[in-house]
């Protein structure tokens, strides 16, 4: 039986969307990330100074977006905005933002 159990586990951490099940929560980050969608929500999206084009994070991977939030939370990747809005997160806060968008298709919010 643990042989089973053990094959099983491996398989499902490969499986798609996985990881997000493991890091956070996406519909708690549902909520969390409604002031995200205010930038990363509206598709073709520029800032107005600087100018910077908004990336699309939905879909993004999981991992990627949990790096992001932590270095802009730590000022390793600047972006005053971001630095802003990551600093006002909770280690949870950033797992449940990131399943959040991670679990987003492509032509959902934040895309």
């Amino acid at each position: 039986m643990p042989r089973i159990l053990s094959a099983v586990l491996i398989f499902a951490v490969f499986l798609p969307g996985t990881l997000v099940a493991l890091g956070g929560d996406p519909k708690a980050g549902e909520t969390k990330a409604y002031t995200c969608t205010g930038c990363h929500g509206i598709p073709g999206y520029n800032n107005v100074y600087p100018t910077y084009k908004v990336p699309k994070i939905g879909g993004q991977n999981y991992e990627y977006l949990v790096s992001a939030l932590k270095a802009y939370q730590s000022g390793d990747r600047e972006h005053a905005t971001m630095e802003l809005q990551a600093q006002a997160l909770s280690d949870q806060d950033i797992e449940d933002v990131a399943a959040y968008f991670a679990a987003l298709g492509g032509g959902e919010t934040g895309k």
